[in-house]
């Protein structure tokens, strides 16, 4: 089903059935049940009139801190703790985090309140975009740093805070800890670009995704970031200010790539390595998988199993 959802930006236009909705109601509910049984819990808040959820889990101590992880388009909190082949790296990484003593917070988008800068809803997905209204996830993600973690965090436990997310997740991850960079201590993004320069157009005849509706273009090229080098610039003139502070040392950043991933061009993941080290943030070295000969595909957007370890070395370097 997943794959399905990637790829269809490319196909022609599908609508579901009030019977299919009901189906993946029921889906989403099951899967909640599961992760419950998993030791996982669900905070619900109201974040300005708004419902929003999430899932978390964590060891008896979080000797190594706590980590948000954001799901990318069309996906839901429950995919780190229960579902299919696909999202398997995404739940062994939740698994390996909690042995190796870190708390997991898996944080929920909405549905169709995003919108993009025409008003058009975008589905369910994380508000990246820098647009002229109010943020739907900023305020939601502070709330859980400033309120929720504090709350559930054991005595004893290291305050460190850190962030990962996958495709639009990884936009997200970009976008908020650059935004309370005094508050994150570490962040990777994974098959990612560059929220700050980056557009959504969530018409619903760009694309056959009924899930996260729309396309991402770069601001400098206008092209879809699915195209070769499609955020490759001589300059960035279009690109939105950078947010968060500019005192005390800015938190370190490492990313996640595949060479030829089919839905964020490499291009995209070198663009923001270059504006996070203009803004003065440490980039570590991208663990960049650099498969040559074949096609770019929506398999290599994912989260990938070879992401795991390292991703848990780079965060507890940096607890």
């Amino acid at each position: 089903m997943l794959i399905i959802l990637l790829l269809s930006g490319l196909s022609p236009s599908i609508t579901y059935s009030a019977d299919d909705r009901a189906q993946a109601t029921a889906a989403s509910s099951k899967a909640q049940l599961s992760c419950a049984t998993r030791g996982w819990k669900e905070i619900t808040l109201s974040i300005d009139g708004t419902p929003r959820r999430l899932l978390w889990n964590g060891p008896e101590r979080w000797s190594k801190g706590s980590i948000i992880v954001l799901h990318g388009g069309g996906g839901e909190a429950e995919h780190f703790c229960q579902g299919g082949k696909l999202v398997q790296p995404q739940i062994e990484f939740a698994e390996l985090a909690i042995e190796n003593g870190f708390a997991v917070f898996a944080l929920d988008s909405t549905n169709d309140i995003v919108t993009d800068e025409s008003g058009k809803a975008c589905g369910k997905r994380f508000d990246f975009s820098v647009l002229d209204r109010p943020n739907i996830d900023l305020a939601y993600i502070e709330s859980v740093i400033t309120k929720i973690i504090p709350e559930n965090r054991p005595a004893g436990s290291n305050g460190s805070v850190f962030m990962t997310g996958l495709s639009t997740g990884g936009y997200m991850t970009i976008r908020a800890a650059t935004h309370f960079n005094g508050l994150i201590s570490a962040f990777a993004p994974m098959s990612a670009g560059d929220p700050y320069g980056t557009d959504t157009n969530c018409d619903t005849s760009l694309s056959a995704r009924t899930s996260a509706k729309g396309i991402l273009t770069d601001r400098e090229t206008g092209k879809q970031i699915i195209v070769e080098d499609s955020c490759t610039s001589p300059a960035y003139d279009n690109e939105s200010p950078w947010e968060g502070s500019t005192d005390g040392v800015k938190p370190a950043v490492k990313q996640f790539h595949h060479r030829l991933d089919g839905i964020v061009d490499v291009s995209c993941m070198r663009k923001v390595t270059e504006m996070l080290e203009t803004n003065g943030y440490a980039t570590e070295k991208v663990f960049l998988i650099r498969q040559w000969g074949g096609k770019k595909s929506a398999v290599n957007h994912l989260w990938l199993k070879r992401y795991n370890k390292p991703l848990l070395e780079f965060f507890r370097e940096q607890s």
